[in-house]
C-alpha cells in the first residue's frame, strides 16, 4: 500500500459536500491512500479484506463525544471513518481532510449517498488548516504509515495544537512490529521503510514528544492478513498548559 508521492500544488483549502475547491500554488507531495493512484478505486475493498472496517468500528465506539462537539479525522481519505462518525455521533460536527481531491470525491458523494452532513477540506495533517483548540476530538485511521519521521512529528504537533484542552486523539494503524504469522498481505505491507516507526513503544514516543498525555494502547485487532493497534491520548488540559508555560 506504499508507493512514490505524487505531486500536488496546492494549499488547505475548505468545502463541503457540494464540492472540492481549487489548490493554488504550493507544492507537496503525498502517498494516496491506495499506494497508486490506479489503486483508489479498489481501496476501500482493500482495507474490508484487511479487516480495517472491523478495527474502525471499534475506534468509533471509544469516540465519546456530546452533542455540538466536532471531531476531526486527519488522512480521511474516502470517508470510511467519517461515516462511521457521523452516524455514530449524528450531533456531531464531523470534518474530514485529505490532500487527494480525488479520495475527498469519493467520500463526498458516500456522503451524499448516505444523506448526512459532513465538511471535507483539502490539505496535510501536518499544516493544519484550523485555528489552535477547535475540536473535541481528532481522529487518524490508517494515515500515519503514510509519513515520514519528521511529518509524524509534526503532524501530531498540529493535533495538539488543534485539540480544545482535554480533548482527545484516536489512531489506528497497522501495527510495525513483526508481521509474524499474519499472511503475505501482511507482509508486504510491513516490509515498508516507513512502518519501522509503527512500533507500539515509538508511537507512544511520538505522541509524548508532541505534548499529548494520557498516551497508551487503547486496543488490538488482529486478522488473517493484517495486525493493527488503536492508540489513544489527550491534549493537557487548560491546568496542566498554564503550569507548562514558561516563565519570563
Amino acid at each position: 500500500m506504499m508507493a512514490a508521492g505524487v505531486a500536488l500544488r496546492c494549499r488547505p483549502a475548505i468545502t463541503d459536500n457540494r464540492g472540492v475547491e481549487d489548490m493554488s500554488d504550493e507544492q507537496r507531495t503525498y502517498i494516496p491512500a491506495a499506494g497508486r493512484h490506479w489503486g483508489l478505486p479498489f481501496y476501500d475493498l482493500l482495507a474490508k479484506l484487511l479487516g480495517a472496517d472491523r478495527a474502525r468500528a471499534r475506534l468509533v465506539e471509544g469516540v465519546s463525544s456530546a452533542p455540538g462537539e466536532r471531531i476531526l479525522e486527519i488522512g480521511c481519505g474516502t470517508g470510511s471513518m467519517l461515516l462511521l462518525l457521523k452516524r455514530a455521533q449524528p450531533d456531531a460536527e464531523v470534518v474530514g481532510l485529505d490532500p487527494d481531491p480525488k479520495a475527498l470525491s469519493i467520500a463526498r458523494r458516500k456522503a451524499t449517498g448516505a444523506g448526512v452532513e459532513i465538511r471535507l477540506d483539502r490539505g496535510y495533517a501536518d499544516a493544519l488548516p484550523y485555528d489552535e483548540g477547535t475540536f473535541d476530538h481528532v481522529v487518524s485511521s490508517f494515515m500515519f504509515h503514510h509519513l515520514s519521521s519528521s511529518e509524524k512529528e509534526d503532524a501530531l504537533s498540529e493535533v495538539r495544537r488543534v485539540l480544545r484542552p482535554g480533548g482527545r486523539f484516536h489512531l489506528l494503524d497497522f501495527d510495525g512490529m513483526g508481521a509474524g504469522g499474519h499472511g503475505i498481505v501482511a507482509r508486504r505491507i510491513h516490509a515498508s521503510r516507513r512502518l519501522e516507526d509503527n512500533g507500539e513503544e515509538r508511537v507512544l514516543r511520538f505522541l509524548g514528544s508532541a505534548g499529548l498525555v494520557e498516551a497508551s494502547v487503547a486496543g488490538r485487532v488482529t486478522t488473517r492478513f493484517a495486525r493493527m493497534v488503536w492508540f489513544r491520548a489527550a491534549a493537557p488540559d487548560a491546568d496542566t498548559r498554564i503550569h507548562a508555560t514558561p516563565v519570563g
